[in-house]
């Protein structure tokens, strides 16, 4: 009986996914929306994504636009945002909250590429959780008479094949922002 991967399969695309969501959070140079996407704005007691409370736009290459629905919460999405820290300078006026973008200096560029390989290190921390379970569920099915013991072997490298897969887009992944982050 071959060893069933469908549950790690789904782990590890999550695993994937986070490590894409977190990256497209690290900025460039370029005023991009998603890096507001993890910012929580107290409303009305109860704390809400940024984006259910406000409309975001680009206002021009360097700067967003973000446009509270309830102009109450103007003062809270710029609070929110600024105990982000996310290197960003906000500021108020009629019309909303402006985020602008300040130009990449060589020390914040290294900062972000330092920012990027932490995420993806916690991605990678993540995924040997989730292979360490695998890896655990294995032995005991074997251990337990499930599985015979060259099964056994084979389903961890099996395992560790799909590990190494995950590395490489991870790697990937990198790669791509550092090369975003450089300009």
């Amino acid at each position: 009986m071959a060893y069933d991967f469908k549950p790690f399969e789904k782990k590890i695309a999550e695993v994937v996914a986070h490590a894409q969501k977190e990256l497209s959070g690290v900025r460039t140079g370029r005023a991009a929306p998603a890096i507001l996407d993890g910012i929580q704005v107290e409303s009305y007691g109860s704390r809400m994504g940024l984006a259910q409370v406000a409309t975001i736009t680009v206002e021009d290459a360097r700067t967003l636009r973000v446009a509270p629905w309830d102009s109450a919460l103007a003062k809270e999405i710029e609070k929110a945002i600024t105990l982000a820290n996310l290197g960003l300078s906000v500021g108020m006026d009629e019309r909303g909250v402006r985020v602008a973008f300040p130009e990449l200096t060589a020390d914040r560029r290294v900062s972000l590429v330092k920012l990027a390989k932490e995420k993806i290190e916690e991605c990678r921390t993540r995924l040997r959780g989730a292979r360490d379970e695998v890896w655990s569920d294995i032995q005991k099915k074997e251990k337990d008479g499930l599985i015979p013991e060259d099964d056994k072997f084979r389903a961890k490298d099996d395992m560790q094949k799909r590990v190494d897969e995950a590395n490489k887009q991870f790697e990937a992944l990198l790669e791509r922002k550092e090369k975003e982050i450089a300009g």
